[in-house]
């Protein structure tokens, strides 16, 4: 059986994936910068997978030579 990813993501997932500190994806969600985000009951955040993953291919790509 294959592993099945989860539709959504949490905070803490992206900032390890995007190997960022709590503190820059706070400002860049102030700016409007980040996927959207559904705020649970609870108060933490969730981002469809799709979502993030729509996001991160409209990011300007740089070529760092």
């Amino acid at each position: 059986m294959a592993h099945r990813q989860p539709n959504w993501l949490t905070v803490r997932q992206i900032l390890d994936d995007l190997d960022i500190p709590r503190r820059t994806w706070q400002q860049w969600r102030a700016l409007g910068r980040t996927p959207p985000c559904k705020r649970l009951p609870n108060g933490e955040l969730r981002i469809r997978r799709t979502d993030y993953e729509s996001w991160l291919d409209s990011l300007e790509e740089v070529d760092v030579r």
